[in-house]
């Protein structure tokens, strides 16, 4: 015979564990210290920046390599 599975609390179980999962997420992104947060925004900054200035715009010709 087939296990008798009440939805209800499977539902409920399913939803505890999603909340768990979105708890552990927001404490990893939020849980920093202010120094921490800090270095990580410097980073993500100087990042973009190394990024926008390799994006070639159309139209430009390249630069020749010496």
């Amino acid at each position: 015979m087939a296990e008798i599975v009440n939805l209800n609390r499977h539902r409920k179980a399913q939803a505890r564990q999603k909340a768990e999962r979105q708890a552990e997420a927001n404490r990893v992104k939020f849980g920093r210290d202010k120094a921490t947060r800090l270095r990580d925004e410097q980073e993500e900054a100087r990042r973009r920046a190394l990024l926008d200035g390799a994006v070639l715009e159309p139209g430009k010709p390249e630069p020749e390599a010496p």
